[in-house]
This record gives C-alpha cells, structure tokens and sequence, in this order.
C-alpha cells in the first residue's frame, strides 16, 4: 500500500532543477522514491531511518541498531555433536565425501536470529493539490537529508538528520507563507504493536519474536516463550518540540495546523542489555532511554542540534578527501548521473562521491559503544529479512570493515572489535561442546546474541553451515587494528589472548596426512567441485582458503608474540607447525588451486574467490613476493570472471589492486557502479547488502596506498583514467597517516605524518626526495618494473614531506 501511495505521488509532481549547483557530496532527485531502494539513509549509528520523500503520505522507515529477534544463545543447542567427528574425517580420508557431508549436518545447530524493522513514521500531508518544484537529497558532508516541494503557491520543506550526540532523529517541517503547514504525524508497525499518547508525545511499543521464524510465514507469530525470557522489548517515540500553531494529540496521531513551522524529535530504545542477558528479565527499559532522551534534549533549538550534529559528524567524515577531477559536479540527479554512467559517460565526480558515500554509511551505522553493521548496516525494512540480516562471517561481517582503518575511521572499527569479543566467548563453549577442542570457534553466521554454533539446522548444506574457520579469521581484524594503531596496550589485553584462543582452535582441528597439516572438514565458502568420477564435492581436506587463513593467523600471532615478548616457547611450536601447513598449489590452468586436488569447479565463475584469501585480505601472497604466485592468482581472476554480486565484485577490486593492475581494479570499480549499485548508491546482491559498498571503497584505498608488507607503497595501483587527483587522510599500517598528490599519472608529491615513531619504508614507482629525512635507498626490478625503497626512521609527530624527483631526460 505505501509504495502504491508513493507512486501515485510521483505522477503528481514536477521537477525542477535545484536552486544553486549541486555540492559534490549531494545526491539529489527530481522526484520521490518509487521504492525502498531509491529511499535515502540516515543514521547515528544506532537510529536509522530511510527516507522516502513522499508529498502526501511520506513514510520514513525506521530501525534501531538493537531490534533482533530471540535472546542469548544456546551455549550447548546440539550436545552430541563431538561424537561424529572422528567418523566424518575417516569417510574423508577414505575418499567418501558425499557420506562425511551427509553425517556433517548431525553436527549442526540453531539458525541465528534476525535483526528486525523498528516502524514507520508516517506524515500525512492535508493538501491534496499537486506539488510542483520537487526536490530531494541527502548531503553526506553534513549528514542531513531535505525535502522539498510547493503546493497552491506554497513551497514546503522537511529537514531531516539524526544526531549522535543527542541520541534522536531531529525533523524540522517549514511551509513558507504563515499558517499553512497542516499535516498529521502517525506510526505503523507490520507485525503487531500499540500506538498511544502518552503526555502529548505519540509512542509506538512493541516485542520481538521470539525465534527466527523466518520460514515460518503460515504459523502464527510467536512473542512469548515459557521461561519469559525471550523477545526484545522496544519503542519509539514522536514528540512535537516546537511550533509556532496548534498540536492536538488525539486517536494514536499528532496533529499540527496553521503553523509555518515545526520541530520534531523521535527517540527509540529497545530492552538489550548485552549479548547474554535475556531482554525481558534483565532488559533495560525502552520507556524510560526513550522519555529520557527527548526531556535531556527539550529547549534546544534545531539550528543549536544541527549544528552539534554536523560538528560530531564532520569529526570523522572531514578527515579524508578524494579529488578525481577539476570540473563540475554535472547538474543532472543521481539517478540520471548513474544511467548516463552505465552508457559509458566519465564521471570521476561520481566515483568520488561513491566512495565517500561508503564512508558516510559506516559513519552512520557503527558507531563506538553500539553494535557492528550487519548485512544491511543499519537499514532493514523486512521482518523476514535476506539471510536474516545477519553477520555472516565468511566474508560480509569482515568486508564491511575493510576500510575503517585505511580510511580513517578507527573508532567505527570498535563494534566490530566487541563483537569478535562476544564471539570468542561464546566460542569457547562451541569449540568444546561440538568438537571437544581447546580455544574458540566460530563458523558462518552470528548475531547479536554472538552465536558461534555451526548453522543449519540439521538440513543446511554443509558447504557454508559446517565452515568451522571463522575464529582465524575475525582475530586478522584485532592484529590488523594493532598494525595501524600500534596500541600495545590493545594488543596485550584484548587481540592477543583472543588470536591465541583462535590459534588453540586451528591446533587441535590441524591433523597430519602425508607430513603435512591439513584440515578436516574442510570447505572453501558456498563452493562446490567435480570429483574424477563426476561426483559434486563440498566438504574436503585442506581448502587452499583454510590453509592461507590459518597461515595468516599463526603468522600474527607469532609477530605479536614477539612484540609483547611472551610464551616463547609456544610461539616456537607455531613457527614449527606454520611450516608443516599443507603448502599452496598452482593447478594445470595456471591458477591457484582453490581445493586439495586440481578438479574441476561446477560453478567456475562463482561469486566467492576465496581461495585468493592469501592475496587479500591476508599477505601471504604478492607479486612483490612471488611473482610465480603473482601470476597464478593473476590467472585465477581470469577465470572467474569480472562478474558476480556486489560485494563480489568489490572483493575483486581489492584483489586487482594488490596485483598492482590498477586498470582492472578500476575496471570492477566500474563494473559494480554501472551493474550493482541501485539509485540510492545502495550495493545490491541482490538484494541490497551493504558490504559491497564498504569493500569496494577499501579497494579504492589499496589502489593508492598499500601497507600490507610491512611498507608503505604510494600508488601501488593508479589506474589510466584517474590521471591527476588528490587524497588525504589515508592510513597506513605502523601509525602514519598519508596525503598523496598525482599529475599525468605519476607521483607528485606526499606528506607522511608518524603517530608513533615507527620506522618507515617507503615504496614508490619513481625516485623521490624526503625532507627531514636520510633514508637507505633500494632500488629494484620486479616483472620489468623498478621500484625505489627508501627506509628510515621516524619521530612521533612528526610530518616527512615527499616530492618526486623531476626526470633528467
């Protein structure tokens, strides 16, 4: 019904073109979102809201970072799990993978909940007559987000953002001639909920599910379980702050006449109170946060909460920029800038922009003290939403934090780091209730209750439910956010017993075959193969991901060892067992074998390239370290194809930019704009995920600054078509932050800052001069290539200006 209203409105309005040139960091619409997907998202972090832009029934959706289904996990949901592991790798080693599949899904367990809608706020608009002059748009240099249109003569305006700093969603409704605003303020809610008045604020309360029904859609809603302890209490709240007319608050509606203009506040709150205590008996109080939070903030002005707002916003989103070009912002919407793009017009404005917006989103929906972004962020509209609106951790959750740090937003970084915390908790009981083994484990997907248990329910495909290797793999966040903070206290105290935990896992899930440690089960993420015999294969020995992933993790943990000089003599024993890994192949097509044999893939273009893991976002593998590994990952893109979902497509990015082919990961930058980006700048898997946004503005980052091998290399990726550009604010592993300036191509000029008085080297693909600096120069040639290394030492605080050197000839 609200998107048939929203169509209707659509037909009855005009456009116009916006009173002065477009900002380079506005999106901007001629006309209302025609669905959610051309909606604009707002956010603090924990309060989301999209925003359609209707004239008559404007509906902005709402989520609140908290809202999932369920409650704790069960620590122990299937207990005896431990007893079909010694079957399942004896049916692998004896060559019968279809039978160890099979007994894998014994060995699974609950689904996890799903993150959940907050409502509808609903603004009911009493003129009916058409609207002429629409406009729309969403500044992400400022966070706010504007509406605007004329009726009779009158131009009306909703202004739109939600503050961080004072916890609410702040909306200002101006008409521009006296006494004309006339509108009515409602909620909705698709499952059940109340609406009331409660002292002239209208209020929306509700309870989650108690379950992830999600195929459950013909049994009745379940919101109450026998203990009392599950299902989310939640809330929102609408209150009238200001207004120069009238509010009447009657029938669950505010009304609001014969005013010019009107300032609204709206807070939301919901009963979680951490990841292990039930919602309901141990849960906050969603009535009181809310009350609290509009009371704190009444007598504050819009302009005095907009201003606190951009300022706490601007902190983080002013430090990095991103020039492409020198012309103008082109005048034409988005989506109109987006279809002449995918037609093959440049617009480097609009890649620019793309990227920021990434920025902008993690911004808005990770925020320190609040919960990580799940697969949409913050932003769901479906109470059965795509796979549960989760955290899935065999690429999603960790993509969608691949540029907090190289981008500068450390502190976004956070949530994630609590959340791998939570699940290393959890995981413990996981690794000892299903595998009787030592440290933490984690598998495909998690919530925020920080399950870890292997998914499935007893009929999931074991190719994602049973992959055991999440645990390696998150604890890569925790060493990498050492790596660009060098925080030694971090490190003592929160990565380092958790990597070591992960470690104890991937010790005791190590066996030996052949002198070599191998794994099983073994899967590489949703893929599948074609045995000698045509037999479709899943679960295996020894994935090449799982090999480069616990590589990189007894790496780390070995390197942290050393940093904080402690269990030597375990750090020895990880060195030893690093080098009995089962070592990576090159297969007969050149490529890097994804499996433990050299077979066929039934799906050879498939979205996951996960045996490439090594290359990014591990370190094991570079041209620049092996050049025959180099071309074997090389080949391995080729034959995947430039295709695939978004984040997909964003992952290849990333892995262009580390073999040093700018051009190709610019060409997958295009390739996800023209073909998986929606009208929003939304990613779409489809549907809409919100970790190909982040992933390929991560890859924007490696194209022109690389740290990965202990050494920053300044436009390690540059692609032809971004000929002279600037970036500033750039992060790099070892605490420095990076400016770099390009002209025809080629290195201009950089400043590199040192936050901690790290040694520094630098890589360049041209002779340069360093200013305050005295460094040992190397020269070298790799694949017809000469490189420029120059090392030295640094000063904390101090900034080493870098000039290249003009050539001679």
């Amino acid at each position: 019904m609200k998107i048939a209203i929203v169509l209707a409105v659509c037909l009855a309005v005009t456009r116009i073109a916006p009173a002065q040139p477009v900002s380079r960091y506005t999106l901007w619409y001629d006309a209302p979102a025609k669905d959610w997907n051309e909606a604009l998202p707002i956010g603090n972090g924990t309060l989301g809201a999209m925003i359609f832009g209707a004239v008559q029934h404007e509906c902005i959706q709402l989520n609140e970072a908290t809202l999932w289904t369920g409650g704790p996990a069960d620590l122990n949901p299937n207990p005896h799990a431990s007893a079909y592991l010694d079957d399942v790798r004896k049916l692998l080693f004896s060559g019968k993978n279809a039978e160890a599949a099979r007994l894998l899904r014994k060995m699974q367990g609950p689904d996890t909940q799903m993150y959940q809608p907050l409502g509808d706020l609903l603004i009911t608009q009493k003129d009916t007559s058409p609207a002429t002059g629409y406009y729309r748009d969403l500044n992400i240099e400022t966070a706010t987000a504007l509406t605007r249109f004329t009726q009779q003569g009158v131009t009306f305006t909703r202004e739109l953002f939600v503050s961080a700093p004072d916890s609410m969603m702040v909306l200002r409704l101006k008409a521009s001639q006296k006494g004309k605003l006339n509108v009515t303020l409602g909620v909705h809610h698709e499952l059940a909920y109340v609406a009331e008045i409660q002292q002239n604020d209208l209020v929306l309360k509700g309870k989650a599910r108690i379950t992830n029904d999600e195929n459950s859609h013909q049994k009745p809603v379940v919101y109450e379980d026998k203990a009392g302890e599950l299902g989310m209490f939640f809330q929102f709240r609408v209150r009238v702050a200001s207004t120069d007319g009238q509010v009447k608050a009657a029938d669950s509606v505010l009304e609001i006449s014969n005013a010019s203009e009107a300032v609204v506040f709206l807070s939301a709150a919901t009963s979680f109170n951490g990841y292990r205590n039930s919602p309901v008996k141990n849960g906050k109080d969603p009535q009181a946060l809310t009350l609290g939070r509009l009371d704190k903030a009444t007598g504050k002005t819009f302009d005095a909460l907009k201003t606190a707002h951009v300022k706490d916003y601007q902190y983080y989103f002013k430090r990095v920029e991103l020039n492409l070009t020198t012309a103008p912002v082109p005048q034409g919407t988005m989506t109109e800038r987006l279809e002449a793009y995918r037609n093959g017009t440049p617009d480097p404005a609009l890649e620019a922009l793309y990227f920021q917006f990434g920025r902008y989103l993690l911004i808005s929906c990770s925020r320190p003290g609040g919960v990580a972004a799940n697969l949409q962020g913050i932003w769901c509209k479906d109470i059965r939403p795509a796979w549960r609106s989760n955290y899935t951790t065999n690429i999603n959750l960790e993509m969608n934090y691949w540029p907090a740090l190289s981008l500068n937003m450390q502190e976004m970084y956070l949530p994630l780091i609590d959340q791998i915390s939570h699940m290393a908790a959890n995981g413990v009981y996981t690794a000892k209730n299903y595998y009787d083994m030592k440290g933490w484990a984690a598998h495909h997907n998690s919530d925020i209750w920080a399950q870890t248990n292997p998914v499935g329910e007893g009929n999931g495909d074991p190719k994602w439910a049973n992959w055991a290797l999440g645990s390696p793999w998150l604890s890569q966040h925790l060493f990498d956010y050492y790596k660009f903070t060098l925080d030694k206290d971090f490190l003592r105290e929160t990565a380092y017993p958790i990597m070591k935990g992960a470690a104890d896992f991937c010790l005791n899930w190590l066996v030996t075959t052949d002198g070599k440690l191998v794994t099983a089960p073994s899967t590489s993420p949703e893929n599948v193969y074609l045995d000698s015999k045509g037999n479709k294969v899943s679960v295996t020995i020894a994935s090449t991901m799982d090999m480069e992933i616990i590589w990189d993790l007894f790496s780390n943990v070995i390197e942290a060892s050393e940093i904080l000089g402690v269990n030597l003599e375990y750090r020895a024993m990880l060195l030893d067992k690093r080098s009995r890994l089962s070592p990576l192949k090159i297969g007969k097509k050149g490529n890097l074998q994804e499996w433990y044999q050299d077979v066929e893939d039934i799906e050879p273009q498939h979205r996951h390239v996960s045996h490439l893991f090594g290359l990014y976002p591990g370190h094991e593998l570079s041209p620049l370290l092996d050049t025959i590994y180099g071309n074997a990952c090389r080949k391995t893109l080729e034959l995947r194809g430039d295709g695939g979902t978004g984040w997909s497509k964003a992952w290849k990015i990333n892995f262009w930019a580390r073999l040093l082919d700018g051009n190709h990961a610019y060409l997958m930058y295009q390739e996800l704009l023209k073909n998986s980006t929606l009208n929003n700048l939304f990613d779409t898997h489809p549907p809409f995920q919100i970790d190909g946004n982040f992933g390929s503005i991560a890859g924007v980052g490696e194209m022109l600054l690389q740290s990965q091998l202990g050494e920053l290399y300044l436009l390690p990726a540059l692609p032809d078509a971004w000929k002279n550009g600037q970036v500033k604010g750039l992060k790099a592993r070892g605490a420095f932050g990076v400016d770099i300036q390009w002209k025809n191509g080629t290195l201009e000029k950089a400043s590199i800052h040192s936050g901690k008085g790290a040694p520094c080297v630098l890589r360049t693909n041209r002779p340069v001069r360093i200013k305050g600096a005295k460094p040992k120069i190397k020269q070298e040639t790799l694949s017809n290539v000469t490189y420029y290394c120059y090392r030295f030492p640094t000063i904390a605080g101090k900034t080493y200006l870098v000039s290249a050197v003009k050539s001679t000839h």
